[in-house]
């Protein structure tokens, strides 16, 4: 800001009332707009990123047009980086690109265009993993507070890739310091237990009035370099927990309608679903889940950076297997339903 003297010689050719006046009203607009970029840098704790989301959650929910038994979860397809993540982080957001599931979410657009339940996760991955359990968390990545929060070390934390993602691959560790433990609840609260708690009210309300329910969650997958499974590299993956979390038949149904279109597909090869299935599925209750793997050379350009020409494509398949789902379940709506 300007010192006096400076002002005093900017607001001369006024008389001393006037100049005066306008030296004070121009200090005074100064000073607000610092404290209004102050603010927008220092990032919001409990509730990042809440603008243009839904009741400050930072994820987008899409309700169908047509009564439906199918949802569709984005949950890796955010491409929002808070400032406060970004001056968290040791690399520069490029590096943290890697984690999303590139462009995933237009692969829904289709979806919800033909009228089914959405949702969509718009914060970055790199933010927090609505894939993972709130204590899949590496503890040595937990600095202040450590103590306050559940740790447990499975394969994808030891990976890197816990709640929240630690270090990739030819990139090393994302943070320059430890997480305080508030900051991390604080995630947890704002977006992991609201975004599980939509889809398990959701589907409670689809399984009530049709008997069935089934969640897809829709991922995308760098194209299968490495394949030691019979038959061709898939270029598909569905994943049921090894038959854990969807019946055996809806599944072969989604089987089925990938090879139409000429596509190789496998189940549970090398995706058989995680969290998500885990927590939501409950076949015997009539409650399906799968996770849909896509390959993103199917949708994206050469890079897997931007949409492609097969995009249009690939939505239509995703709407395919939707409709084939709706169709499978409809075989087992009982007929209070109709």
């Amino acid at each position: 800001m300007p010192e006096p003297a400076a002002l005093s010689k900017r607001f001369r050719c006024y008389s001393p009332g006037i100049g005066r006046f306008l030296q004070i009203l121009w200090k005074s607009s100064q000073f607000c707009c610092e404290i209004v970029a102050r603010r927008r840098l220092s990032g919001r704790r409990a509730r990042p990123n809440a603008t243009a989301m839904e009741e400050n959650l930072p994820f987008r929910t899409m309700p169908g047009r047509m009564a439906s038994p199918v949802l569709v979860t984005v949950p890796h397809a955010g491409r929002n980086y808070p400032l406060e993540l970004l001056a968290m982080a040791r690399v520069d957001a490029s590096a943290l690109m890697p984690l999303e599931d590139r462009y995933a979410d237009r692969l829904a657009h289709a979806v919800s265009a033909a009228g089914h339940d959405v949702m969509q996760m718009e914060m970055a991955r790199a933010w927090i993993d609505l894939n993972r359990a709130e204590d899949e968390l590496d503890p040595t990545l937990i600095g202040a507070g450590r103590d306050a929060l559940a740790t447990r070390m499975t394969v994808k934390v030891r990976g890197g890739l816990g709640l929240i993602p630690s270090r990739l691959a030819g990139v090393g560790a994302l943070w320059k310091t430890p997480l305080v433990a508030d900051d991390v609840m604080a995630r947890i609260e704002s977006a992991h237990r609201p975004w599980h708690r939509q889809i398990a009210a959701r589907l409670a309300e689809i399984q009530a009035r049709f008997g069935q329910a089934l969640l897809i969650d829709l991922h995308s997958m760098p194209p299968v370099l490495s394949w030691r499974q019979p038959g061709p590299v898939p270029r598909i993956v569905i994943g049921d927990r090894y038959g854990q979390s969807a019946g055996g038949g809806l599944v072969m149904a989604l089987e089925d309608e990938v090879r139409a279109t000429g596509l190789p597909v496998s189940r549970n090869h090398p995706y058989p679903g995680g969290y998500t299935l885990d927590r939501h599925g409950q076949p015997s209750r009539g409650i399906h889940a799968v996770q849909i793997e896509v390959d993103r050379s199917l949708y994206l350009d050469k890079a897997c950076l931007e949409p492609g020409a097969g995009l249009a494509t690939t939505q239509q398949l995703i709407v395919r297997l939707v409709e084939r789902a709706v169709s499978h379940l409809a075989l087992d709506w009982p007929l209070a339903a109709e």
